[in-house]
């Protein structure tokens, strides 16, 4: 079952980053989490691919968010070698929402706390839409790759695990 209320179905924060950025996407509220990739792809019957990660990873100290499809995993040495940095680890649940505002299964691609560093990694452009967090596990939104980007100021890379 699927409520969609765009006007209150998104995190407030959310929902004010949309407003801003003058976007209007329907907003999906599912009654169970999609906190992974998967259990988002099943509650809207997409593929896996058309899902949006937004990790947060801490680079030298400083966040950075990577967006990733949801059928790939970071690579988190190229992840270091794009930014040049000398390390690179996920980011643990306090730096995330301190970063984002969001906690981990809800981070919106972009209507973040801080302005932070955004890599979005090629493949999300394979697909026409995309879906994305909308700010809690709940909550999702679909835009088109290359929008999502746009607004979140990433830069389009190649940090995605390459298969064995």
């Amino acid at each position: 079952m699927v409520d969609s209320t765009p006007d209150n179905a998104a995190h407030p924060r959310f929902a004010d980053a949309l407003r801003e950025l003058g976007l209007d996407v329907e907003v999906r509220r599912f009654p169970d989490a999609t906190r992974t990739a998967a259990e988002a792809a099943a509650a809207i019957g997409c593929e896996l691919g058309q899902i949006v990660k937004s990790l947060v990873f801490e680079a030298d100290g400083q966040p950075v968010v990577v967006l990733m499809d949801g059928a790939s995993r970071v690579d988190v040495e190229l992840v270091r070698r794009e930014l040049g940095a000398g390390s690179v680890r996920r980011a643990d649940a306090a730096l995330v929402r301190e970063t984002t505002g969001y906690a981990i299964g809800g981070v919106p691609p972009f209507g973040h706390r801080t302005r932070t560093r955004v890599l979005a990694d090629r493949r999300l452009l394979d697909h026409e839409t995309v879906w994305a967090a909308a700010g809690d596990p709940h909550t999702v939104f679909p835009l088109d790759p290359k929008t999502l980007i746009a607004h979140a100021e990433g830069t389009l890379v190649d940090v995605r695990e390459r298969s064995a």
